[in-house]
C-alpha cells in the first residue's frame, strides 16, 4: 500500500460512514466545502451517497478562477490591446468570459497573451524581452499569493523594470464571514480548505467558531480525509460544540507557513475586492503595497476599474454562495458546457459546474 492508497482505503471510508450514522443528530445539517478541490473528491468518490439523508454538502466560493470579477477580465483584455504589453496568465483564466469577450478570443484576434505555469516564468519572460512590458495576472487565494509576492521581491531586488502584476488575489475568511452574515444560506459547519490552511494555519477560522457558533474542520483532499472531516463536524454538532479542528495534520500546522506569511505581508496589504457574482467584500483582497508600486500594473498603467456585466442568465454567483446548485441553472449542459462556458464556474477544473458536468449530480 502506498501513501495515497492509505487515504483511499474503502474500509476506512466505510468505517467513518458508519460512525457518522451513529452520531447523526437526526436534524437537517448543511456543511459547506469551501474548496473546489474538495468538491471534486466529493463527487468523484460519491461521498454524499454515503451520508444519511439529513446531511447535505454545499459547494462554496473556493475556486480562484470562478471568483475573479468580470471587471478584472475586462481590464486584462484592455491591457492586452496595448502594443507594448504582453499579458501573462494561468491557462484556466484565459477562457473566462468578460463583459464582451475573453482573453482566449482576443488572443485569437492577435492580442499578445502568453500562458504561464508560474509567476516566476512570467518574470523570466520579462527579462528575456526587455523591449516589452510583461503583466502577470495574479489571481488565487493564500495558496498562490506567496509565490507572486516572492516574484515581485525578486523583480524588486534585480531591478526588473518591465514586469508588473495585475493583482486580484483574495483571502478566504472574509468571504466565509460574508456568507454567514448574508443569511442567504444556512451553514452548520465548514469543511475548510487544506491548501489555504497550510499557509495560514487553522487559527484564521477561530472567529467563525467563536462569533457564529459554527464548527470548522480543516480537511485533506482524499476520500478518507473528507469522510473523517464530516464525521468530526457532525460530532461537534451533535455535542453542541463549535471549535476549529484539524483533520489534515499531515500537512497543516497550527502556525502555518511563517515564511510564506512574511512575504505576503511584506508585499500585499488588505483591500476590498469584488468577488464574481457575489459582492464586494471588505478586506478580502490583496493590494500591492506602495513600496512595490512599480510592480503594480494598476499604478504603472494608471488603470481604472469599470463595472463589468455578467451574462444575466448565468447563476454562477448563486452557485458560489451555495444558494443554488448547477443543476438549478437552466443553461447547465444545454448552452453551457466546458467547450462553450457561459460562466466562470464551467471553465475551471475546480468550478462547481465543471465538476458536476464531469462527475454527474450528487
Amino acid at each position: 500500500m502506498n501513501y495515497i492508497d492509505e487515504f483511499r482505503d474503502i474500509k476506512k471510508v466505510k468505517y467513518f460512514a458508519e460512525r457518522i450514522k451513529e452520531v447523526n443528530p437526526d436534524k437537517n445539517i448543511n456543511l459547506m466545502e469551501v474548496c473546489g478541490g474538495h468538491t471534486i473528491t466529493i463527487l468523484k468518490y460519491g461521498i454524499q451517497e454515503l451520508l444519511p439523508g439529513n446531511i447535505n454538502l454545499i459547494s462554496g466560493p473556493g475556486c480562484p478562477v470562478c471568483v475573479t470579477a468580470v471587471d478584472f477580465i475586462d481590464m486584462a483584455i484592455e491591457l492586452s490591446h496595448r502594443r507594448d504589453v504582453i499579458v501573462a496568465t494561468f491557462g484556466d483564466l484565459i477562457r473566462v468570459p468578460g463583459t464582451n469577450s475573453s482573453l482566449e478570443l482576443e488572443r485569437a484576434k492577435g492580442a499578445n497573451i502568453k500562458i504561464c505555469y508560474s509567476p516566476a516564468e512570467a518574470l523570466k519572460y520579462a527579462t528575456k524581452n526587455p523591449e516589452k512590458e510583461v503583466v502577470f495576472l495574479g489571481i488565487g487565494f493564500e495558496t498562490t499569493a506567496p509565490s507572486v509576492a516572492v516574484t515581485i521581491l525578486n523583480a524588486y531586488s534585480n531591478k526588473v523594470r518591465n514586469f508588473s502584476v495585475l493583482s486580484s488575489h483574495k483571502v478566504m475568511p472574509p468571504a466565509m464571514k460574508f456568507l454567514l452574515d448574508s443569511g442567504e444560506v444556512n451553514i452548520d459547519g465548514f469543511i475548510c480548505p487544506g491548501h489555504v490552511s497550510a499557509i495560514t494555519g487553522p487559527r484564521i477560522y477561530e472567529f467563525i467558531a467563536k462569533d457564529y457558533g459554527v464548527p470548522c474542520v480543516v480537511s485533506g483532499f482524499e476520500p478518507m480525509d473528507l469522510i473523517e472531516t464530516i464525521y468530526m463536524l457532525v460530532l461537534q454538532i451533535r455535542e453542541g460544540r463549535a471549535k476549529v479542528e484539524n483533520q489534515y495534520k499531515r500537512t497543516v500546522r497550527r502556525e502555518g507557513n511563517s515564511k510564506a506569511q512574511e512575504v505576503m505581508s511584506e508585499v500585499f496589504e488588505p483591500v476590498s475586492v469584488r468577488w464574481r457574482g457575489i459582492a464586494e467584500i471588505p478586506e478580502s483582497g490583496l493590494k500591492i503595497r506602495k513600496k512595490y508600486s512599480d510592480f503594480d500594473a494598476v499604478e504603472k498603467f494608471d488603470l481604472k476599474f469599470k463595472r463589468g456585466m455578467e451574462n444575466p442568465s448565468c447563476i454562477c454567483g448563486e452557485i458560489l454562495k451555495g444558494v443554488k446548485t448547477p443543476l438549478e441553472c437552466r443553461l447547465f449542459k444545454k448552452v453551457c458546457s466546458p467547450e462553450n462556458p457561459v460562466g466562470a464556474c464551467m471553465v475551471s477544473s475546480e468550478g462547481a459546474c465543471a465538476i458536476y458536468y464531469k462527475y454527474g449530480a450528487r
